[in-house]
């Protein structure tokens, strides 16, 4: 990838709150489909400013000064996100049924993750970050759109789309990055961390992981059962997923190797029904989620994949069903 290249269109896609058409009159919804139209955007404002907290921890990280260039207007995107993600929930509160709150399993997962992904190394860090922009981008942003069925949505989701594209150009490339000899060597030279710091580490991932299902099942995958019934979309961003895992050294990072361990566990012949719930419980996702929902023949063909030809397929997935 053409990191300066890049850099530019970042530059250039920006764009303001205020090019979008606030003045349209919200169509009719009845008062439950208005309540949980407003739920999804307030808790969208805060998952962009998670995005946000994220993309500066990626900024700090950063060695390559266009990379840091790149993941600082990364930042400016996501509170722009948030700023029109809020906006969306005023718009749509026509009758104003109730006072609403960001999700309180989102509240307390917002610190937990922050604070894991400072104390977890690049890769893993890296790979969750990825892993939620697909599910945002594949699977929640556009059927929450679909949803609401409005030109205003519609306007504003097309320009935060356009923004996310890429940001999961460059979480691909850094996945390349860190499955390659270069990232393994200095993985390998790099001085090990105290006891104390892996014991902060260890305490910081298990807030995480205690927060993240519930995080999870009430921001993502209860929304996606009303806007997303099938679960087409919520399957095709964990399929993307196991594509990416299927890339030569993907399977030599901590994270990817603990997630193949719970997948092979989960997909074991001899696994009951209750193992499975204990699986899905530890991974913090739902058990479908957690089944090879990539054929043999997929897998062999990603893994001879560039890894911005995997990243251009998974953005056109957005179009597909």
């Amino acid at each position: 990838m053409d990191l300066q290249r890049m850099l530019r269109m970042c530059h250039e896609g920006q764009w303001k709150v205020g090019d979008l058409d606030f003045s349209r009159r919200p169509r009719p919804m009845s008062p439950e489909d208005e309540m949980n139209v407003v739920q999804y955007f307030t808790d969208m404002a805060q998952i962009e400013r998670l995005a946000g907290a994220l993309f500066v921890e990626q900024e700090r990280r950063a060695t390559d000064p266009v990379l840091k260039a790149i993941f600082g207007t990364f930042v400016v995107d996501e509170m722009r996100h948030s700023h029109v993600a809020q906006m969306l929930a005023d718009h749509y509160d026509v009758r104003r049924l109730k006072v609403y709150r960001t999700s309180t399993s989102l509240e307390r997962f917002f610190p937990a993750f922050v604070d894991a992904i400072r104390h977890l190394s690049d890769d893993v860090a890296n790979a969750y970050i990825t892993s939620g922009e697909l599910v945002l981008d594949i699977a929640l942003l556009r059927s929450i759109n679909d949803f609401v069925d409005d030109p205003l949505s519609a306007q504003a989701m097309e320009l935060i789309n356009r923004d996310e594209s890429r940001h999961i150009a460059i979480d691909y490339y850094m996945v390349g990055y860190y499955a390659s000899e270069e990232y393994r060597a200095r993985r390998r030279d790099a001085p090990r961390k105290s006891l104390a710091e892996q014991a902060a580490g260890a305490r910081a991932f298990a807030t995480m992981t205690r927060w993240g299902r519930p995080f999870f099942r009430d921001v993502f995958f209860a929304p996606m059962s009303r806007v997303d019934p099938t679960g087409v979309r919520l399957r095709e961003a964990f399929k993307r997923m196991q594509l990416l895992g299927a890339k030569p050294g993907i399977g030599e990072l901590p994270l990817a190797k603990f997630w193949n361990t719970m997948m092979d566990v989960y997909n074991h012949p001899r696994a009951g029904k209750r193992m499975k719930g204990v699986i899905a419980s530890i991974v913090g996702t739902e058990p479908e989620l957690i089944e090879r929902l990539a054929s043999e023949e997929e897998l062999s063909r990603a893994a001879k994949m560039s890894f911005e030809d995997l990243a251009a397929e998974a953005l056109e997935a957005k179009h597909h069903d």
